[in-house]
């Protein structure tokens, strides 16, 4: 059996194969970015809900007694 033919024939079809290696690997590196970010941005503190932004102002002194209703019914009658 030739060996040479056999060979000739792996080296001319090689470049297919690293091809194939390479996108494998960007794939798998372009997958691995992507969920630990989702990841991360699930992991994130939440916001604050706006009714708890409007007691911490109240309490600071920020707003009067008055605005404190006006804006709390405010809030409260939107859809959520």
């Amino acid at each position: 059996m030739n060996h040479f033919a056999a060979s000739n024939w792996y080296f001319g079809w090689s470049w297919l194969l690293w091809l194939g290696f390479i996108f494998l690997m960007f794939s798998s590196f372009g997958n691995w970015g992507y969920t630990y970010r989702a990841h991360r941005k699930y992991n994130e503190r939440p916001s604050k809900p706006a009714l708890d932004i409007l007691d911490e102002r109240y309490a600071r002194g920020d707003i009067t007694r008055e605005q404190y209703g006006v804006l709390k019914l405010d809030i409260s009658s939107r859809p959520k």
